[in-house]
């Protein structure tokens, strides 16, 4: 062996499989060598690591199976840049696997198992592209698998076994060699199945058909995948199912009949495939059925009678179908629907007067079909209607004089053969393309978009036009009194301050004055300005920074403030400063919460109050996602913020004695602090300013447009549930870096509305993540969509609640299931 060093221009040296035993002979002067077999031969000692810095033509390094010395991978291994084949697995290794791997990217083969070797699993792993083979078991790895994983796509053989790793699977997802991505055909044949979730998986083949072969399954869900062939017949006799989703794969053929009427089912989702054929009347028999989603088909028939008989149904969405026929008047027994969705199919005849009956209805889209008669007077009087589109149709008439009184968010009685006048209530701006390409209708004022109708109000015009002059001019007198007033008060403000007397109610030990507050209180320390008042910012004498906010009260009985800038609210006083807004301080006073701001103290007098909170540094997630270019935000801060975020919601919501509702949940009263952490700001403000204001105050809107739940167009009411819907708007401008109202979405359309016409094919849904988080994260920035999609269902019963929603958030960062965490009605 002493001999070997002479054989300068061996090429193939292969020692393996011998017992040798004491340290390897000096190799140091074979620089030829492009294949060196060492791999369970006996030696043991220090390898000569050295020695390998001169074979820089190597090919293969098989070295496991050794009782060498401890060592970790030293730099000359790394820098062997032609290897194809490295084998070092139980030889003592130990230390990390060394960011350089990522340099020997002919690797077909890496195997590193039965050592010693930690941390975590490096990214630049990913850059392996040719591995073929990859054994890391048996080691202390810690960490989660790496992003970029997936680019090992010729990766056949993977082994990261009884090591100490967390977290999700989804790097695996991509890696089709893995795996055989259809289920066995027989699978359930021999067990009990209480439910089968593997949703989001790419798995392929057909649903296997004994799922429920021993009459137990309850929930079946395989949505997202890329399934074919037909839905088994056997499961028009699962008796127990209370949820079937198959929904966004590739079937086709027919739904079996007997599914449509299954007693327990809550649930039948099956859009986005291609399946054929009708919904059969044995539905009457399904009625616990609460969701029937069939969209996006291609289903055909009518629409059968016997639907009246699925008493419990709340939503049904049968869009973008073949569907054709009259609707059925039997729809007007059921009193708990929602939402129909019709559109995009071949409907015809006329609209069921009996819709009217359903006194629940929100949501009702029945555009690009071959409707006609009159629209039915009854949808006026529907209570809850918050959205109706009739477009595209071949109706005719006069628009409802009922629907003056409907207070819709959506309106779209556009492309029909309507005529005559449109209902005053129905002439504003918010509307103006709802009744295009109707030639027929008029409108009763002066109008650019449609002719005048004949006058036949007996005004005469003269009488008109001194009304509108006097208007004009009066508007004109009261802009100019508060213009000038405006001007005055600003110059008194800082004086009537200090001269008012101030009653401070302090809720933490204080280290500041009510004279170094108020003395603050003044223009160059103006940040801020909102609907309930201007935030200034407050240095103290120690060098610490407040943010206060100052909210004005009015006197009603018109000795106060009367004309203020539109930037400060004017708030009706009743009898002085309330004991509900005292109440309502003190109550959010006490809320400790690292996700919340802390307000330290009110300082309150009979025309203004202050509130001091804490300052944060960072601004508000608005600037960094919208406005600021200082920071960009990656993928795991977002994530981050959005946790954090919902984690203070959870403890408004669900941490205090009695539930605490924001009322104005956005992302700019989503303030971040120098580390980037997340509170949320204004929380109750807006009950705050109702009880400074007393009852004059009611005009006071609970919300910002964009973020305001639907059903608070129709009730005025909010409650947890207008949070957590105004939360998955947050959480859409987190995915997608937008705003929630932009010019891209259309006229009077928002980020909700954009999402959801988006959500069409997987392309299209990656396509709405922001361009700026990386490839590889679009996948987990997605998971995070699927929740915002949840928080803003239009029926509230159908959101979360923040407790799930926290919930979820931390499941979808470990890779957690996302079906059942929840109740929703939409998925991605």
């Amino acid at each position: 062996m002493e001999d070997l060093k002479n054989c300068a221009k061996l090429e193939y040296l292969d020692l393996g499989n011998n017992f040798f035993s004491g340290a390897v002979p000096d190799i140091s002067s074979l620089s030829q060598l492009r294949y060196l077999y060492l791999n369970k031969s006996g030696f043991s000692g220090n390898f000569p690591w050295k020695s390998l810095q001169n074979m820089t033509g190597l090919v293969r390094l098989s070295l496991g199976d050794n009782p060498f010395n401890p060592s970790p991978i030293p730099t000359e291994v790394v820098q062997l840049t032609k290897l194809d084949w490295l084998y070092l697995s139980n030889c003592n290794i130990q230390g990390t696997i060394p960011t350089g791997i990522g340099s020997l990217n002919g690797l077909i083969d890496l195997e590193l198992a039965d050592n010693n070797m930690t941390g975590e699993i490096p990214a630049e792993i990913g850059n392996l592209i040719n591995l073929w083979q990859l054994e890391l078991y048996n080691n202390s790895f810690t960490g989660k698998l790496p992003v970029g994983l997936r680019n090992l796509t010729k990766l056949e053989m993977f082994d990261a076994s009884k090591n100490l790793l967390e977290g999700g699977l989804s790097e695996l997802r991509f890696l089709d060699n893995l795996f055989d991505r259809s289920l066995p055909q027989k699978l359930g044949s021999w067990a009990q199945f209480n439910f089968i979730d593997v949703s989001d998986n790419f798995l392929n083949g057909t649903i296997p058909p004994d799922m429920c072969k021993q009459g137990t399954m309850t929930k079946l869900l395989m949505l997202d995948n890329n399934f074919t062939g037909e839905i088994p017949a056997t499961y028009a006799n699962c008796s127990t199912l209370i949820r079937f989703r198959v929904n966004h794969n590739l079937l086709s053929g027919t739904v079996p009949s007997g599914i449509w009427g299954l007693p327990n089912l809550n649930i039948i989702d099956i859009t986005s495939n291609n399946i054929e054929g009708p919904i059969t009347s044995d539905i009457m028999n399904a009625k616990a059925l609460g969701q029937l989603f069939v969209g996006n088909n291609r289903l055909s028939g009518e629409l059968p009678t016997e639907i009246s008989g699925a008493t419990s149904l709340v939503s049904i969405q049968l869009n973008d179908n073949q569907f054709s026929g009259k609707t059925p008047p039997s729809i007007g027994d059921l009193k708990q629907l929602n939402v129909l969705h019709l559109q995009n199919n071949k409907f015809s005849g006329s609209i069921p007067e009996t819709l009217g009956t359903c006194a629940s209805l929100s949501d009702i889209n029945m555009a690009n079909n071959s409707l006609s008669g009159q629209i039915p007077s009854s949808l006026g009087s529907l209570p809850t209607l918050n959205s109706l589109n009739l477009s595209n149709n071949q109706l005719s008439g006069k628009i409802p004089k009922s629907f003056s009184s409907l207070r819709l968010s959506l309106l779209d009685l556009s492309y029909n053969r309507l005529a005559g006048p449109v209902p005053q209530a129905l002439s504003i701006e918010a509307y103006n393309s709802s009744f295009t390409g109707n030639p027929g209708l008029c409108l009763l004022g002066i109008s650019s978009v449609f002719p005048r109708c004949p006058s036949g109000s007996g005004m005469s015009r003269d009488v008109r036009t001194l009304i509108i002059c006097f208007a004009v001019g009066a508007a004109v007198l009261l802009s100019l009194a508060c213009f000038f007033y405006s001007r005055k008060s600003e110059k008194d403000q800082g004086r009537s301050l200090r001269e008012e007397s101030w009653d401070v109610k302090s809720f933490h030990v204080l280290s500041f004055t009510e004279d170094e507050i108020i003395d603050s209180i003044k223009q160059e320390n103006l940040i801020g300005k909102g609907g309930s008042g201007n935030v200034y910012k407050v240095l103290l004498a120690n060098g610490k920074e407040l943010a206060v906010k100052h909210i004005w009260n009015t006197d009603s009985s018109g000795n106060g403030r009367k004309c203020r800038s539109s930037t400060t609210p004017m708030l009706s006083k009743h009898g002085g400063k309330s004991k509900e807004f005292d109440t309502e301080v003190q109550m959010l006073s006490s809320i400790r919460h690292v996700n919340v701001v802390k307000l330290y103290c009110s300082i309150t007098s009979e025309d203004s109050s202050l509130l001091v909170y804490e300052y944060l540094p960072n601004g508000s997630l608005w600037d960094r996602l919208h406005t600021c270019e200082k920071v960009k935000l990656d993928w795991q801060t977002r994530h981050e913020i959005a946790v954090g975020a919902a984690k203070g919601l959870e403890h408004l919501h669900h941490g205090c004695e009695r539930p605490v509702i924001h009322r104005d949940v956005k992302s700019s009263n989503i303030l971040l602090d120098e580390f980037l952490k997340p509170r949320i700001a204004d929380f109750g403000l807006a009950k705050i300013v109702r009880a400074s204001g007393g009852k004059d105050s009611t005009h006071v809107i609970a919300g910002t447009h964009g973020y305001i739940a639907p059903e608070y167009g129709y009730t005025y009411k909010v409650n947890e549930k207008s949070d957590v819907y105004s939360f998955g708007v947050v959480l859409m401008e987190l995915v997608t870096g937008k705003r929630p109202m932009e010019p891209e979405f259309g006229e009077n359309k928002d980020i909700v509305n954009w999402i959801s016409r988006k959500i069409t094919t997987r392309e299209s849904v990656l396509s709405l993540v922001d361009s700026k988080i990386p490839e590889a994260l679009k996948e987990e920035a997605i998971k995070v969509l699927r929740i915002a999609i949840l928080c803003t269902a239009a029926l509230p019963a159908l959101r979360p609640t923040m407790r799930s929603v926290v919930q979820m958030l931390e499941e979808a960062e470990h890779g957690g299931s996302k079906e059942e965490r929840c109740e929703g009605n939409r998925e991605i």
